[in-house]
């Protein structure tokens, strides 16, 4: 078994995400002994905004790829193998400005590729990725899950639950720490309150 570890947040140790999925990693790999674990680092590693050039829509068919093309579908080949190969995704996932880090959205673009993660039928879109765990560890200073207004301002876990489902995969898991930043007491609390999803998360049997 193969698990990509995808971290986000650009705070460092002080990340609430970084912690949170390196615990997820951890108790995984207690319950899953022998798991193969290959991390990305995506403030660190980030990869380049999608562009024509990734497209390549410019390029007539058997038409010679430019040096900046071929430089970037090598980038999005390598990143899509990558998650390809994975039988377990654990994505650390900050809400930055009610969405998603820019850095880990431009992860999905790569990983966004008809034909690889997703084909077009007559019977509408199918996912190709199938069979896949992804555990989605969010970080939320604020508390957005308990109310109408709050969820309708979220667009972190919404978003992340329709792209994984769109490329196929059914068994999302969801690690939420909310409230991190309204005092001690809060945070304490969304600390103990992802411990105990990622204990849920881990010991329930992949899919």
């Amino acid at each position: 078994m193969k698990l990509l570890h995808v971290d986000s947040s650009i705070n460092g140790a002080a990340s609430v995400s970084r912690g949170l999925t390196r615990q997820a990693v951890e108790q995984w790999l207690a319950s899953n002994p022998g798991t193969q674990v290959e991390h990305l680092d995506l403030a660190v590693d980030t990869p380049t905004h999608f562009s024509s050039d990734a497209m390549g829509i410019r390029r007539p068919a058997g038409d010679t790829l430019s040096e900046a093309e071929q430089r970037e579908n090598a980038l999005s080949e390598t990143l899509v193998s990558q998650f390809l190969a994975a039988d377990v995704i654990v994505v650390g996932a900050p809400l930055y400005n009610f969405s998603i880090p820019s850095q880990l959205k431009a992860w999905i673009d790569r990983l966004a590729q008809a034909g690889r993660t997703f084909r077009y039928t007559e019977n509408g879109p199918e996912g190709l990725a199938k069979g896949k765990t992804v555990i989605a560890v969010l970080s939320r200073g604020g508390v957005y899950s308990t109310s109408e207004a709050g969820q309708a301002m979220e667009h972190q876990e919404s978003y992340l639950k329709t792209i994984f489902g769109f490329f196929g995969i059914t068994d999302i898991r969801i690690v939420r720490a909310e409230g991190t930043d309204l005092g001690a007491d809060s945070r304490e609390a969304a600390l103990r309150n992802a411990a105990d999803e990622i204990t849920a998360a881990t010991e329930a049997v992949a899919a």
